[in-house]
């Protein structure tokens, strides 16, 4: 089953919170964890991961905290899970090199690195701003309009 790593909901999670609450000011990353309850020091560590990609950045002082480096629709969710986690892959086994035993016998080489390409452009055109928008879509729907 495909689904994004906790480092990756969870930084999407705060990303959309800072989103969402950026015409208030730096968003403190105490405030991200008490929110979702998410653990402090994990929060920490994904939020410094995002800095240093420079989706965010941090304002120290009483009122501190986190901000965007960008516009909510300049900010892509490919941006902020290939922050966290790297390239998007759904498979490790897209290249000889990487070992793979039936590398030379595989007949889903290339459907699998079109489901990966699919997934890649959805995520590259999707920005914070989308998520930030009240919009749920039923699973059933995105899959008869994508």
């Amino acid at each position: 089953m495909l689904r994004f790593t906790k480092r990756a909901d969870y930084g999407l999670m705060a990303m959309h919170y800072i989103a969402c609450h950026g015409d208030e000011g730096a968003v403190s990353a105490k405030r991200i964890a008490e929110e979702f309850h998410i653990p402090g020091e994990l929060l920490a560590k994904i939020l410094q991961r995002l800095a240093k990609r420079r989706l965010i950045t941090s304002h120290n002082g009483p009122k501190g905290g986190y901000v965007l480096t960008r516009r909510p629709e300049a900010i892509t969710v490919g941006q902020v899970v290939r922050a966290l986690e790297g390239p998007i892959e759904i498979v490790s086994c897209m290249t000889d090199g990487d070992g793979c035993p039936q590398y030379s016998r595989c007949n889903l080489r290339r459907p699998v690195q079109k489901i990966q390409a699919s997934i890649s452009r959805l995520l590259d055109t999707m920005s914070l701003s989308e998520l930030a928008s009240d919009g749920f879509v039923p699973v059933a729907e995105l899959v008869t309009t994508t």
